[in-house]
């Protein structure tokens, strides 16, 4: 089970407090108190859902790379309700430019998991991260998970 849910949404031309208003109708409460100046400009919102104390957090897109992300989700059924879900791709750039501990693994889980994945596709957004955020890591990162998944998925029955 995961720890929260996190979701992106693109607000066109919605404000950040009609979202936060309307989402508070719908069973969402902010986790922390914020003033109506810093939800105005609010790019992540910390949620939690009343009914099963689910934390919820909130991304505002806000760049291009949210919107790649938005324009490239999938419909999946989830108990007969279709809900879009981010890409498996771009689930693990998100995930190594995260780098926690906990991010990695997850990658490890998709790496292990998802057959067909677009490794093409994840190098070259980790390598316009990395040349955009002056940040060499990533690519290594993302290479080291992909040797030890393989080497995992070698030792499986």
């Amino acid at each position: 089970m995961t720890a929260d849910v996190d979701v992106t949404v693109d607000l066109a031309q919605t404000s950040t407090l009609t979202l936060v208003d309307d989402l508070s109708r719908a069973g969402f409460d902010l986790r922390i108190r914020l003033d109506e100046d810093f939800l105005r400009e609010a790019r992540l919102l910390p949620l939690v859902h009343r009914p099963t104390c689910m934390p919820i957090d909130v991304v505002v897109a806000a760049s291009s790379l949210h919107l790649e992300f938005l324009a490239r989700r999938r419909l999946i059924d989830l108990g007969g309700v279709r809900v879009p879900m981010i890409s498996p791709e771009d689930l693990v750039v998100t995930k190594v430019l995260a780098g926690r501990p906990k991010d990695l693994e997850d990658v490890r889980g998709v790496l292990l998991e998802q057959h067909g994945l677009d490794l093409d596709h994840i190098r070259d957004l980790l390598g316009e991260l990395e040349a955009a955020l002056d940040d060499g890591r990533l690519l290594r990162r993302l290479e080291r998970l992909i040797r030890k998944a393989r080497t995992t998925a070698v030792r499986r029955p």
